[in-house]
């Protein structure tokens, strides 16, 4: 993990930053597949109709493509937005 993330935990014990790393790289860890498993329901929702075959149809690939760009953009716009919030919240004015 990233030191500079943990800069605010100067203080405590090194037993207890390195407890809040661990929490925080689980945290982090949970988040990844939470959005990775909610990009693959959408998808496979939104394009796969066809079960008659076991790869994907042409139709249903370039479907499938679009919707994971489609939603990995929106969230990474949401990230970049909630890290100019995020910002804007911790300079003083």
């Amino acid at each position: 993990m990233d030191k500079s993330m943990l800069g605010g935990l100067d203080g405590l014990p090194e037993q207890d930053q390195a407890r809040m790393a661990s929490m925080i790289e689980h945290l982090q860890l949970r988040d990844s597949l939470r959005m990775y498993n909610s990009l693959v329901e959408r998808c496979f929702t939104d394009c796969v109709d066809n079960f008659t075959r076991k790869t994907l149809q042409k139709q249903e690939e370039t479907c499938v493509m679009r919707c994971a760009e489609k939603f990995l953009k929106h969230s990474m716009r949401v990230g970049m937005r909630f890290a100019e919030l995020n910002s804007q919240a911790a300079t003083p004015e």
